[in-house]
């Protein structure tokens, strides 16, 4: 991770105050923060830290009021038009009327790739998460967590290098949950993309992720950047062992250290 390449995500000194008819909402405050090529780096601390809004910057979504931000080294504007970067919500949010490939092909049709382009680029991404045989069906056809393969597979359409993905797997139950994280580990092993990744959950965090970002309390600072010390190969079964109960530890912490600030 130490190539010539620009940072995928590089944040110096990043904050974000909304204006609300109450007053100003402090959301992030003076964020430093870099993101190299190939990362699964999970953001977690309580509702309301800024977990969501600093992917949404990165996006393009929402602009800082203060510091610097950059996307594989141009502006999140710069980037959105490049269209650098894949987004998968917290609902799979797939159009009831179409079936799972042409939710898929939807940002290929609006880039304007051909039709044999997009049936192959559809082909390769449904088989990536496991939904061949599935193009035909319709949303409402499909358990919840197949929802979210298909939001996956449409985010990676257009094989953008960075994937952000806000808490996808958050409404899902715990069984599911096990099954798409074990899935996404696979995926992310398969095509080296970037991960940022939006959790609640502490288990997810350490299982998922080659970083974990520990946020306090808004505003959003970062309290704690952990390096995962876990092997490339993680089963589920590693979540039992007391490397991974080690680190999960120390997120708690941080967790806990966090709520110590003061707005």
């Amino acid at each position: 991770m130490t190539d010539s390449s620009p940072a995928v995500v590089s944040a110096s000194k990043l904050s974000l105050t909304f204006q609300t008819s109450d007053g100003p909402v402090n959301a992030l405050s003076n964020v430093d923060l870099t993101i190299n090529k190939g990362e699964f780096v999970s953001f977690i601390g309580p509702s309301g830290c800024g977990k969501t809004t600093f992917l949404r910057v990165i996006a393009d979504l929402e602009q800082p009021t203060e510091g610097a931000i950059l996307v594989n080294g141009m502006t999140p504007s710069e980037a959105r038009q490049r269209r650098a970067y894949g987004y998968v919500f917290q609902a799979p949010a797939l159009y009831p009327w179409r079936t799972i490939e042409r939710n898929v092909a939807l940002p290929l049709e609006i880039m304007g790739i051909g039709r044999r382009d997009q049936k192959a680029r559809v082909g390769r991404t449904l088989d990536l998460v496991n939904l061949i045989g599935f193009e035909k069906k319709y949303p409402w056809q499909l358990s919840g967590g197949m929802q979210q393969r298909a939001s996956i597979a449409r985010a990676l359409a257009f094989d953008a290098d960075l994937l952000l993905m806000d808490e996808p797997f958050g409404a899902l139950d715990e069984i599911v949950r096990d099954h798409l994280n074990k899935q996404l580990l696979e995926l992310w092993a398969r095509t080296n993309k970037t991960i940022c990744f939006v959790t609640h959950s502490i288990p997810e965090a350490v299982y998922l992720s080659t970083r974990i970002v520990v946020m306090s309390p808004r505003p959003g600072r970062v309290t704690d950047v952990i390096e995962s010390t876990l092997p490339v190969e993680r089963p589920l079964h590693i979540r039992e062992t007391p490397e991974f109960l080690a680190i999960a530890h120390r997120v708690r912490e941080g967790l806990h250290a966090g709520h110590s600030y003061e707005d």
